[in-house]
């Protein structure tokens, strides 16, 4: 594209206000900017001035995966953002670009694969069932969120972890006070102390370890001066934080399943396209409200035609890029027999989840155990009913009354 051809008339700064949205209704503002244009302007509710946002498949891939746009730049300004209380910390990987991402990621990359995550299949299929063994012997009703799809992510990302038993709670506990924001910016800012501070000694005491686990392979790296402590102890609380978007994820593709009998009819019928059919519902399915975490130009970039200046805010929509018509035929249609299917609800480039593939593993392990042990499974309440979380980053079910 020759600069002539850029444009230099901005488009309208579009408001986003922090919606709280039920069930997997998508988002009617995103709806709106991804029919006003590829390349739109957004003010979200907290921080300053207006930012960039990219809605296309390709677009988002492109800016996700491109040098010319950091993360670690995004640290000196006050962009315009979703969350009321925004704490970036310098060296914390999700602020990285690389060369020091890459060298920072390296160093847990062996648990995360598919051959890391295959070690804890069979211990977090034996721990799901001992749940759903707890919940048929408790009998219905109940509330499958606290019962199982709350509890199941926290041991399974315990245990890849390196993080003893007996601590699972307490991490839940700060991790759910780190994600919300109804506490306000101290009791934010205080749990994540205390988690860093639990992880700084946990890693320190690793130093010389040859274990499999994150925290172990962390230990090793800091003995080895190949990552700081402060590096691998930024690193340990997103992974485990992030462990806990399982419960969400889950939530709401439970929630689609019991509102829509015949797709849950189909799983149980047919095993065989259950792996398929949990991508397309992760494509689907709404996760987060609004978007993530910006990026910044470092130069001048164009973008179909438009002109993205030096030092301009940018972000990119997961959730629409996985809409794109374009990408992904009939996108608003549930279709099980999907393929290709390469949606980037994890993520694309250097920022990709890393807990993705632990993540799909246990989406499988649910699908397999509620729906053959409980056939009978549907919602307790009108499906309208079902109380979802408010004021939230990420989208899920407060709670998901069943019964069977």
């Amino acid at each position: 594209m020759t600069e002539e051809t850029i444009t230099e008339i901005l488009p309208p700064i579009r408001h986003w206000p922090a919606l709280d949205l039920s069930g997997t209704d998508f988002d009617p503002v995103l709806t709106e900017l991804m029919r006003e244009g590829p390349v739109t302007r957004i003010q979200l509710p907290n921080g300053e001035g207006w930012a960039w946002l990219v809605t296309r498949y390709d677009d988002v891939r492109m800016v996700t995966n491109d040098p010319r746009f950091s993360r670690e730049a995004v640290m000196d300004q006050p962009v315009t953002r979703l969350a009321p209380h925004f704490i970036p910390e310098r060296g914390a990987v999700g602020f990285l670009d690389p060369p020091d991402h890459t060298r920072l990621r390296r160093t847990v990359a062996a648990a995360l694969t598919s051959k890391g995550v295959e070690r804890v299949r069979e211990k977090s299929r034996r721990m799901l069932d001992e749940l759903v063994d707890e919940l048929v012997q408790d009998g219905p009703p109940a509330d499958l969120t606290a019962t199982v799809l709350t509890p199941f992510p926290i041991a399974v990302i315990c245990e890849l972890m390196g993080v003893p038993a007996a601590d699972r709670h307490v991490m839940h506990t700060w991790t759910q006070l780190i994600l919300s924001s109804a506490h306000g910016k101290q009791v934010s800012e205080k749990a994540k102390k205390e988690m860093g501070a639990y992880f700084g000694d946990l890693i320190g005491l690793r130093e010389g370890s040859t274990g499999e686990d994150v925290v172990s392979l962390l230990g090793a790296a800091v003995g080895r001066d190949e990552v700081t402590l402060d590096e691998a102890v930024g690193l340990a609380v997103l992974l485990q934080i992030g462990g806990e978007a399982v419960t969400n994820n889950s939530g709401q593709m439970f929630y689609l399943l019991l509102t829509r009998p015949d797709l849950a009819d189909r799983l149980r019928t047919d095993p065989s396209i259950r792996p398929r059919a949990i991508d397309e519902l992760l494509r689907y399915i709404p996760h987060r409200n609004a978007v993530g975490l910006s990026r910044i130009a470092l130069e001048d970039v164009g973008i179909r035609g438009v002109r993205i200046r030096a030092g301009d805010p940018i972000y990119v929509s997961y959730l629409a890029a996985n809409r794109d018509p374009d990408v992904f035929p009939f996108p608003e249609t549930i279709d099980f027999t999907r393929s290709p299917n390469p949606h980037v609800s994890f993520g694309f480039g250097p920022h990709y989840c890393p807990g993705g593939m632990l993540a799909r593993l246990e989406s499988e392990l649910l699908v397999d155990a509620l729906l053959d042990r409980l056939p009978g499974l549907k919602l307790a309440v009108p499906a309208d009913q079902v109380p979802f979380k408010k004021g939230a980053l990420i989208r899920g079910p407060e709670a998901l009354p069943v019964t069977w």
